[in-house]
């Protein structure tokens, strides 16, 4: 079956909303999109339609997003493209879905510090305690990132690259 995947750049329109489901995390949000174009005539930007679709994700993606993602931020969203059709109170209604396998902070906009979550510690992306799990893994992180570097520069060999077959 083909599919349809595609890469979109906008924004969080609303929170993601995060649920525990019985094969992992689900986490859902909708997302703004808007075409801007160069007006010769006025010389400036100007904003074209605004689209909006449903991101969907699973699993550990989902877990992160919840994490990771607020209101009005700019993002990159990677994923497989599902169009519904539906009727409701007698209307025909069609809905745009993105099916996430990948969704980042858009770097052209702002910067980002990215943080890899250690397996098994749903503390680090419980949005209560991510301020405090953010430090406290940049703390654990720091310790064994700041030894390579110094070892780099002092040109030794990394321990454990060293003695890697």
């Amino acid at each position: 079956m083909n599919e349809t995947v595609v890469t979109l750049v906008g924004n969080a329109a609303t929170g993601v909303e995060f649920r525990e489901t019985s094969t992992g995390g689900m986490a859902r949000f909708r997302f703004a999109v808007t075409a801007r174009r160069w007006d010769r005539e006025q010389q400036l930007w100007t904003d074209g339609h605004t689209s909006f679709y449903t991101v969907w994700a699973w699993r550990t993606l989902a877990a992160n997003l919840a994490g990771s993602v607020s209101v009005g931020e700019p993002l990159l969203v990677h994923g497989r493209l599902k169009v519904r059709e539906e009727e409701r109170d007698g209307q025909r209604r069609t809905s745009v879905d993105i099916e996430a396998v990948a969704v980042g902070h858009d770097l052209t906009r702002g910067t980002a510090a990215f943080r890899r979550v250690l397996r098994g510690d749903p503390t680090l992306t419980a949005r209560q305690g991510r301020r405090d799990a953010a430090v406290a893994v940049g703390e654990a992180a720091g310790s064994r990132a700041q030894a390579p570097v110094e070892m780099m520069m002092r040109q030794e060999p990394i321990p454990e690259l060293a003695s890697a077959p």
